[in-house]
């Protein structure tokens, strides 16, 4: 069987070699690829002959499943999967997998990070001291006895409501599952976004998830709520967002994920709005997730060729 790491995922060159010998010892190839692939004819030439490929979030079109005769399984670096087309690959009986749960704490552990940035100004504080210049009557905020809604409640929501408990927030949560927990109040979704000094998404883009959060529900927001955004960025209207920090409808919000993956255009809108941090996608980009993803992406092949696929998509 012929197996396609498509893309870079970061895996440790030691570890990657143990992979590459012991699909050898079972009469599998696995093909390593050091570069991302510049087009789709380039996708299309590393992986047409491949049973299995392997990648992270390069998107990947019907056109591609159509030119892979033999493609027989997708393993994806990646929690979501909606740069996949589903649809087409439940017809020609493709399993994709995901790397469910490699990233949970690191996303969660930013999305706090992000809050306390922006309610204690780290990063405008540091450039003051930099310029050798005071805090000029500065006071920040706490998240203590703020509250702190979490839209989306799946291990990585469930992971910052335990972070948010612990520095003292009153936790609310929307989710399409409720779950009786002592210290989440789950909510409809206008409650949270009106009740909430912070809130945090945590959803899968879907057909019902996109812009869930658009003007009608930035409207709710109190002036002093803050947004943060490490989830998928069509899940927020990002135009409505726009004009609320720059109206100040909003006081702040945080962002690490784009319509594209950065570099973003040197005119993107946001870089003129002080009042919005901006990272560059590395909610997932730790060193303990890197290496727990590559170990799930390789145990999901394993397990799909022992008949007992695991972490499946479709």
């Amino acid at each position: 069987m012929k197996i396609v790491l498509l893309e870079p995922i970061g895996i440790q060159p030691l570890l990657l070699n143990s992979f590459v010998d012991e699909f050898k010892e079972n009469n599998h190839e696995l093909i390593v690829y050091q570069s991302r692939p510049a087009n789709e004819s380039e996708i299309i030439q590393r992986s047409q002959n491949a049973d299995v490929i392997i990648i992270s979030n390069l998107p990947i079109s019907k056109q591609v499943i159509d030119k892979c005769l033999n493609l027989k399984m997708i393993s994806v670096a990646f929690t979501g999967v909606d740069h996949i087309p589903l649809s087409v690959c439940n017809e020609r009986k493709i399993v994709v997998s995901n790397a469910a749960g490699y990233s949970t704490h690191a996303v969660a552990e930013l999305t706090i990070g992000m809050a306390i940035n922006l309610m204690r100004e780290i990063v405008w504080a540091d450039n003051q001291t930099r310029d050798g210049k005071s805090r000029e009557g500065f006071l920040g905020t706490e998240l203590f006895g703020k509250t702190f809604g979490i839209i989306g409640f799946g291990q990585i929501g469930a992971e910052v409501a335990k972070l948010a408990n612990a520095f003292g927030c009153k936790v609310l949560a929307y989710s399409r599952t409720k779950k009786n927990l002592k210290d989440v109040e789950f909510v409809v979704l206008d409650e949270l976004l009106s009740r909430s000094d912070i809130i945090s998404l945590h959803l899968p883009l879907t057909s019902e998830t996109k812009n869930v959060v658009s003007k009608r529900e930035l409207d709710l927001l109190k002036p002093s709520a803050i947004l943060i955004n490490t989830a998928r960025c069509p899940v927020v209207d990002y135009s409505a967002l726009y004009s609320a920090l720059k109206e100040n409808k909003i006081a702040a919000a945080a962002l690490d994920i784009y319509e594209k993956e950065p570099p973003l255009d040197r005119n993107y809108p946001f870089f003129e709005l002080p009042n919005v941090l901006l990272l560059p996608h590395i909610g997932y980009a730790t060193k303990e997730a890197i290496g727990l993803r590559s170990e799930i992406v390789f145990e999901n092949i394993k397990k799909w060729m022992q008949g007992n696929p695991q972490n499946v998509m479709n």
